[in-house]
């Protein structure tokens, strides 16, 4: 079984947030249209506590119950069957989905019979890379959809050096047309 996966894509990273990526909301309508390809959709969010050391280094973002912490309006949150929050402790920078404290992953994945995860979210230089790396060290058959990814590029080509390292580690780079077109081939 394959499951969707989508990273971050909260108002925070969002254009107008407090920490926005840029174009972050273009993954929206590209992850809208996966989620039905796919039996199993999970999203994790950053849902960090007023005061963090997290925040020593980025700017105080998706703070726990605030609207910046909440799915981007036009994400189809109906679809997604189990919310990961990660980053919830005061010393936790809670970057990979793998990191959520509500629910562990890996094993959720394993007792779903996953096999197949594909990453899609916000940002790809961090919580995509991280979460995606995860994925790969758990054993999962790990993919990156390109179009559905976007990179804070704090260096000018963090995006793309994090695709290539990632790739690197084994993970597919993939397009949402590809998924889309093998979904309508075998129906």
């Amino acid at each position: 079984m394959r499951a969707l996966l989508i990273v971050d894509v909260q108002n925070d990273f969002c254009p107008g947030g407090a920490l926005p990526v840029p174009d972050g909301d273009a993954v929206v309508p590209v992850i809208n249209r996966l989620m039905d390809a796919f039996p199993l959709v999970l999203a994790s969010k950053d849902w960090h506590p007023p005061e963090t050391i997290h925040f020593q280094k980025w700017p105080p973002h998706c703070v726990q119950g605030t609207p910046g912490a909440d799915f981007h309006p036009q994400l189809r949150a109906d679809k997604i069957q189990y919310v990961l929050l990660k980053g919830t402790g005061d010393r936790d920078d809670g970057y990979s989905a793998f990191e959520a404290t509500n629910l562990n992953l890996a094993e959720f994945l394993r007792q779903h019979g996953v096999t197949e995860l594909y990453v899609t979210g916000l940002a790809t230089d961090y919580c995509v890379r991280a979460t995606t790396l995860d994925a790969l060290r758990e054993g999962f058959r790990t993919y990156v959809v390109t179009d559905a990814v976007r990179a804070v590029d704090v260096t000018p080509g963090d995006g793309e050096r994090a695709l290539q390292e990632m790739q690197q580690a084994g993970a597919s780079l993939v397009s949402s047309a590809d998924i889309l077109q093998a979904e309508q081939a075998s129906t």
